[in-house]
């Protein structure tokens, strides 16, 4: 017989997961600040304190979004990486990330250093998640793309041009604004932690709206809400 994995995490938390999950959808999902759910809960008489948010993100967050990329389809075969070079605690680090052709975040790695040995660890946490090989990989100039690609992914075309990789760096735009938002990020392992919660419950949430119909839109979004539901009961299927 299957366990209820997640729902036996709710253990011994006063509110229920209706709850619980409801402040975490709301704090990943919108720009809001862990203030911000707090009031949005009081306003439907319920009361917590904003620490009390932190710690259900923090604990339930990741899980939520395991579960939603593991239920996702399969990806693209196209991925866009690109890096940006956020400031924490005064010195500069590298967030790495690939998207694939239709904007799906595929995973961001949060690292000191810009060069050969970043770029080959980058790829090896992406074939980790993933487990498939791209039929193509789009990147800027940067020379560590080149190198990593030559020794991880020989059969792999890579092409090397800015302009081709707009997919990548807009997908930067979210956390940029939720780094503002947050007055920027405290350490290398709040950033990672954060976005690793954040990227696959906004996505999941984000779906293309500018392609289907209003009716479409309407069906796809019922459909998301229904995994969230499933994802944060803990039900198997």
């Amino acid at each position: 017989m299957k366990t209820n994995a997640t729902a036996h995490n709710y253990k011994g938390f006063h509110f229920p997961p209706e709850i619980i999950s409801h402040a975490v959808w709301l704090y990943f999902r919108f720009s809001f600040s862990f203030r911000d759910v707090e009031e949005l809960l009081a306003q439907r008489g319920i009361v917590v304190t904003y620490e009390t948010v932190r710690q259900w993100c923090f604990k339930f967050g990741q899980t939520y979004a395991n579960e939603l990329r593991r239920r996702r389809p399969r990806c693209g075969d196209k991925w866009h990486m690109d890096e940006v070079n956020p400031k924490i605690n005064g010195k500069t680090h590298s967030l790495w990330r690939a998207v694939d052709q239709d904007g799906n975040v595929l995973d961001i790695l949060v690292q000191s250093r810009r060069n050969t040995h970043a770029a080959k660890r980058f790829f090896r946490k992406l074939f980790k998640g993933l487990q498939y090989v791209p039929r193509v990989i789009i990147t800027d100039k940067l020379k560590s793309y080149g190198v990593a690609k030559r020794e991880i992914l020989r059969s792999v075309e890579h092409l090397q041009h800015k302009g081709l990789n707009n997919r990548a760096e807009r997908s930067h735009q979210p956390t940029r604004q939720r780094e503002y938002l947050m007055r920027r990020f405290k350490s290398p392992g709040h950033v990672q932690r954060f976005l690793s919660t954040f990227g696959p419950i906004f996505d999941h949430f984000h779906p293309k709206r500018h392609r289907p119909a209003a009716r479409d839109y309407r069906t796809c979004m019922q459909d998301r809400f229904l995994v969230w539901s499933q994802v944060t009961a803990g039900k198997v299927t």
